[in-house]
């Protein structure tokens, strides 16, 4: 693996715990076809059927020299790919109707992380839309 994806793994088994931490089941990780991936898909406690897109960076103590350089973990979620996520869980929904609660339906969130030495910070963004 390359830094890049043991990042990545390891924004993902922290989203994980923080999911479980917070009620949620997770369903599936790491669902990936042909025409896109999602990262997490869990239900919430109120039973919506939730996406989870994690991204993460590494911060490093040089980084705050220059505030307006820094690019954060939400920056990492484009519009194109956001609409890529959106036509995946709508795919998703058709595949497997039965996890949809008809009062909850479904949603995306994004939980951004940003890593700094040993400690974390988790942003959670609930029912991200275009």
């Amino acid at each position: 693996m390359t830094n890049k994806q043991d990042l990545g793994q390891l924004g993902e088994n922290i989203a994980c715990r923080y999911l479980v931490e917070k009620r949620y089941k997770i369903v599936e990780r790491n669902f990936r076809k042909q025409w896109g991936e999602i990262d997490i898909i869990a239900k919430a406690p109120d039973k919506t059927l939730v996406f989870v897109e994690v991204k993460t960076i590494r911060q490093y103590n040089n980084d705050f020299v220059n505030n307006d350089n820094v690019i954060s973990a939400e920056d990492q979620l484009t519009k194109a790919k956001l609409q890529k996520l959106q036509r995946t869980a709508s795919l998703y929904v058709g595949y497997y109707p039965n996890l949809v609660d008809d009062t909850k339906g479904w949603q995306i969130d994004l939980l951004a992380l940003t890593i700094k030495e040993n400690n974390y910070v988790i942003k959670h963004y609930k029912n991200i839309i275009l």
